[in-house]
Order: structure tokens, then C-alpha cells, then sequence
């Protein structure tokens, strides 16, 4: 069973400077606005050989204005229900709340082994300001400063102390990871909670709910993966603060991480241009992508539109035809698992490799039927073909004089890999070197 930490506390307090700090990233938005984590994040961390799962969660409120106030408190809740160790945050600077006592309320009940810790005290000389939440009676208080790390190493020692066993170091190692990409507001949470069936993401109609990259493991078809769903993307023009900036950053990072990218489209306005970016920085990573159109429930059709609007894509996003498409609707439940399928597949394609010999008997016998154009009186000649190690398609050509090998030839030969061995949905890379 992994063993699990999740931070919780109200809003503001610095739950996600201490994720930070346990899990040595920056994974989590820090803001000094109260509600800036919505949904539960995941990360990893180590402590005295002990691996182990920490859960930063939105800041529990009742009664403020947020539209998101009740998805926050439930999504908390869960967070708590799945810990083996709950670390209850306040803060020292700002004293004793009757949100932090509301609070207590609900870390009671829970029954779980749970650490209060006054955050903010970031001297020695200030342990003073922690002794007010002794009012709490949840025990010992543990004066912490998460900024700095000052009295953490204390605290992890007495929070692995509840672990059962270890857990792997990295419980996703392995296994495929397929990144949910796409502009604000179409559909992305919505995929992933078809998939799941349970709320895991929060799901609204508003933009810009997710705003960091959440990680939920799924089993399905007989295989295990990891699906990351990801704050909308936006042009930088429309980036109006700096928590969607860091929204941004990590969707990018969760692209670069990821095996698969499912970019989803909206039916209803088409392939925009920051669909076109997305795609683009995909490729360029050497991502397996699967487009899908979402909202297709919205779309007047006729027996032909899906053909059409596939042909459009296609036509938009060339020289990338490669690129799968898939029209969904996450309302009506549409192709949903045909989705995971595709994404799957697109990964196996992009693992595969093709024997040097088979490589060769097939396309030097294409080569041979069309050789590359001759420059400058020159004659270019093609002897010998290999796919390079990696976890991605890239394959050598030897020649004689590759620098005059131009890109049309370069896209007939990609073109020619996939018709006989594949690779649907992912990017093929061609280098000629000299013989």
C-alpha cells in the first residue's frame, strides 16, 4: 500500500511552499492569493529511505463567495480520506482562526495520525507564536518555517514513523504517461473524469479551472497508465496573471513528460491557432498525438461532416497527417475508451522497432524506384538504413552526399516508413549520415 501525506489548512497558509519543499520541485503554484490550488496535486518525496506520496490541496473554506468553495472543501476531504499521514498547516504570523477550529473539527473525525504545524516560524526565537494553537487540542504543535525548512526534518521523522513499508521510489516508472492538452474550457477534466467515473478532477464550465497538472493512475484493457490532466493553454497575450503563467509552465512540462499527447479540440471553433502551437510543441518533443474533437454532440451532421471536418484538420495541421482523429463527447459519453485505445496504441507505435534488415529490403527497393534528384550534376546513392536507439522512431540513411538531400525527399521517405511499418501518431526524425 503507498504511503501517502497530504497537506491540508485553510487558504493561505503555505501549503504549497511545504509541498514544495518535501517534494524538491515547484510543482505546485505558489500565490499569495487564497485559492490558488483548486484540485489535489501529487507529488514525490524521500525521507530516512522512506518513499512516499505528498497531496497539496486547495484551502478549506465555508462560506466565502468562490464558486469553487464546495468543490475545494469536497476534493480536501477525499484528500484527507486517502492519506496514511495528515499534516494540518496554520499559520503562526497571522494567530489562531475560526477557520483553523472549524478545521480541527474535521481532522478529528477523520481518525487519521495527523501533525499540526504553525508555518511561518522562521526564526528560533519566534516558537513563541506556535503555542496558541495548543487551544486546537490536537496535541503536539510542530513550529515549522516552510520557506526555509527549519524544523521539517523533525517532523518527517515522526511522519514515517507511521508507514507500514516502503513505498517504490517512483510508482509511475514505466508506465506510459498520456498528457490531456488543449485551450481552457474544452473538455479536459471532463475526459478524465468519463474515464474514471468519479470526480477527480474539479469540473466547471468556467476556463481556467485546472491550473496544475493532475496525475491519476488508470487501469484499463489489460495495461496500467498514467493520465495527467492540465491547465488550458493560452496564448501569451491572454495570460493576464501569474498564476495562469505558471498554469502554462506546467501543462508545457507535463507535454515534455509525457509519451502520449490527447489534444483535445472544441467542435464548435475548430482547430484554432494555439491548438496549431500545441500540436507543434508536441511534434517537436517527439510526443505520440491523438487529436480529439470534443462537443461533437453540438455539431449539425450529415453523413459526410466528420469525413470533412477530419479532411480540414488534416489539411491545416501538413505536413502532420500522421496524426489520428477522433470526434467525442464527453456529455454523451462518445468514444471515450476508443480515445484510450487510439492513445494507446499511438504509444505502442511509438516503442516499436523495425529489424535493420527488413528496414532495408523494404525501402532500398522504394529508393530504387524513386532515387533522390540529383544536384549539381551529382548523384546521391543510398546504401544502408538503420533505426537508431531511443524510445522514439529515428532513423539513419547512409549515403554519399547527404547535404544535398532536400525536404521533399525527406518527406517522401518519412512517407514511405509509415506506409509499410506505421507509426501512426508519431513523429518520425530522418538523418543522413555519410557512408
Amino acid at each position: 500500500m503507498a504511503n501517502i501525506v497530504a497537506i491540508v489548512g485553510r487558504p493561505n497558509v503555505g501549503k504549497s511552499t511545504l509541498f514544495n519543499r518535501l517534494t524538491e520541485s515547484r510543482d505546485s503554484i505558489m500565490d499569495n492569493v487564497s485559492g490558488v490550488t483548486r484540485d489535489r496535486i501529487y507529488g514525490q518525496a524521500e525521507w530516512a529511505g522512506f518513499h512516499f506520496t505528498v497531496i497539496d490541496t486547495g484551502g478549506y473554506v465555508v462560506g466565502s463567495d468562490d464558486v469553487f468553495e464546495g468543490a475545494i472543501r469536497e476534493q480536501v476531504e477525499i484528500s484527507i480520506e486517502e492519506a496514511s499521514v495528515v499534516l494540518f498547516l496554520v499559520d503562526s504570523a497571522a494567530g489562531l482562526t475560526n477557520l483553523d477550529k472549524d478545521f480541527a473539527q474535521v481532522i478529528r473525525r477523520s481518525k487519521k495520525p495527523a501533525y499540526l504545524l504553525a508555518n511561518k516560524v522562521d526564526e528560533p526565537n519566534k516558537t513563541w507564536m506556535a503555542h496558541e494553537f495548543y487551544e486546537l487540542g490536537l496535541g503536539e504543535v510542530y513550529p515549522l518555517s516552510a520557506i526555509n525548512g527549519s524544523g521539517t526534518g523533525d517532523l518527517l521523522d515522526k511522519v514515517v514513523s507511521h508507514f507500514q513499508s516502503d513505498a517504490p521510489e517512483d510508482p509511475y516508472e514505466g508506465i506510459p504517461k498520456l498528457a490531456i492538452l488543449g485551450r481552457p474550457n474544452v473538455g479536459k477534466s471532463s475526459f478524465l473524469n468519463c474515464l474514471l467515473g468519479k470526480e477527480r478532477s474539479i469540473v466547471t464550465d468556467i476556463a481556467g479551472t485546472t491550473r496544475d497538472a493532475i496525475h491519476t493512475l488508470y487501469k484499463a484493457y489489460g495495461k496500467e497508465f498514467v493520465l495527467v490532466d492540465t491547465a488550458g493553454i493560452r496564448k501569451k497575450g491572454k495570460i493576464k496573471d501569474s498564476i495562469e503563467f505558471y498554469s502554462v509552465i506546467r501543462s508545457l512540462r507535463a507535454l515534455e513528460n509525457a509519451d502520449v499527447c490527447i489534444i483535445i479540440l472544441d467542435a464548435t471553433r475548430g482547430l484554432e491557432s494555439q491548438d496549431m502551437n500545441i500540436l507543434g510543441q508536441a511534434a517537436r518533443f517527439g510526443k505520440g498525438i491523438l487529436i480529439l474533437v470534443n462537443k461533437w454532440d453540438l455539431i449539425e451532421k450529415d453523413t459526410h461532416t466528420a469525413r470533412e471536418f477530419e479532411l480540414e484538420i488534416q489539411e491545416k495541421i501538413a505536413p502532420m497527417t500522421y496524426v489520428p482523429v477522433l470526434f467525442t463527447s464527453m456529455v454523451k459519453k462518445q468514444r471515450i475508451f476508443q480515445a484510450v485505445e487510439k492513445a494507446m496504441e499511438i504509444y505502442e507505435s511509438r516503442a516499436k522497432r523495425v529489424p535493420t534488415s527488413q528496414l532495408n529490403e523494404v525501402m532500398l527497393r522504394e529508393i530504387e524506384r524513386k532515387p533522390p534528384p540529383a544536384t549539381k550534376g551529382k548523384y546521391i546513392r543510398i546504401k544502408y538504413i538503420t533505426q537508431l536507439p531511443g524510445n522514439k522512431p529515428v532513423f539513419a540513411f547512409f549515403c554519399n552526399l547527404p547535404q544535398y538531400i532536400k525536404a521533399p525527399y525527406t518527406q517522401f521517405l518519412e512517407n514511405r516508413i509509415r506506409k509499410h511499418f506505421g507509426f501512426e501518431g508519431v513523429p518520425i526524425r530522418i538523418y543522413f549520415r555519410k557512408k
